[in-house]
């Protein structure tokens, strides 16, 4: 199934995609897709909801991060070779971990340039969102652990990541920066995680044209991994890397957002997402 949350900014509804692409309304079952709602046998029980009997719901209406009360943004860099060959570094050894300190938004939301910016990128990834309670899981049972998948865009602030210090978080935590969605897909109709296209355009040219196949280490590594290191909770995200293309990366130099551009972005059975690029400006 397909789930979505839709409506003002901080408000969101939960709802869920019909047979024919429809939204429909599920407030009158669930209050959110958040907690101990996004346990898998949940969202399984909603399959059985007759789908018919919920509200429609224009499909111009805002979309908001499919999943409410994120616990956790944990990033994982340089998990595809290529991106790490065009960022200069080593493939590592173990997962590279960094934390994304800021509030995911919608997947048809405003990028906002930060104040000062001159580096702002682009990162398409996958984003695994967490069911249940897993600490020291096995790679075996690492999947069960999963209530679905998600499209993450990690956006990055490359001056203020790479010559601020050293710390990453420090580039990947403006407001903004994580345009999540649309859609919240369990792992039965997404399939194998690791056989998903992913793409992502700036003002129509296509700059990443990538597949989760060439991932360092694969999502059940990644989940088994982290769960040595801290308690994942239902509703933390993991956003799992990027495959080459970044802005970073372009020859014979770097490109980078500006006010203006439009950044689309996809990732195959999960859907697209559409950002436009506005300039900071004080509230």
């Amino acid at each position: 199934m397909k789930f979505v949350r839709f409506g003002r900014s901080g408000a969101e509804k939960p709802g869920l995609i019909d047979r024919r692409g429809r939204i429909r309304d599920l407030s009158g079952k669930i209050d959110d897709i958040a907690g101990y709602r996004l346990a898998p046998r949940k969202l399984n029980a909603l399959e059985r909801t007759r789908q018919r009997d919920l509200p429609i719901v224009d499909n111009r209406t805002r979309l908001g991060p499919p999943v409410g009360n994120i616990g956790r943004i944990i990033c994982i860099g340089l998990n595809y070779a290529d991106h790490a060959a065009e960022s200069g570094l080593k493939v590592p050894d173990e997962p590279v971990m960094f934390m994304k300190a800021c509030a995911a938004t919608g997947p048809r939301d405003p990028i906002i340039i930060p104040k000062g910016s001159k580096k702002t990128d682009w990162e398409v990834e996958l984003g695994v969102v967490i069911g249940l309670e897993a600490q020291h899981v096995s790679k075996a049972r690492a999947l069960d652990y999963v209530a679905g998948y998600t499209i993450v865009n990690d956006v990055s602030e490359r001056e203020f990541q790479i010559e601020r210090g050293g710390q990453w978080v420090k580039g990947k935590s403006c407001d903004t920066f994580a345009p999540m969605g649309p859609y919240l897909v369990t792992p039965d109709e997404v399939g194998n995680p690791q056989r998903l296209g992913m793409w992502l355009d700036v003002n129509g040219k296509r700059f990443q044209d990538g597949s989760t196949r060439t991932m360092v280490f694969d999502v059940k590594t990644l989940v088994s991994y982290l769960s040595r290191f801290m308690t994942l909770q239902p509703g933390d995200v993991i956003s799992t890397g990027t495959p080459p293309g970044v802005g970073l990366g372009q020859k014979p130099k770097p490109i980078y957002l500006k006010a203006g551009d439009v950044v689309s972005l996809g990732i195959e059975g999960l859907g697209t997402q559409r950002q436009v690029c506005k300039a900071f400006k004080a509230s």
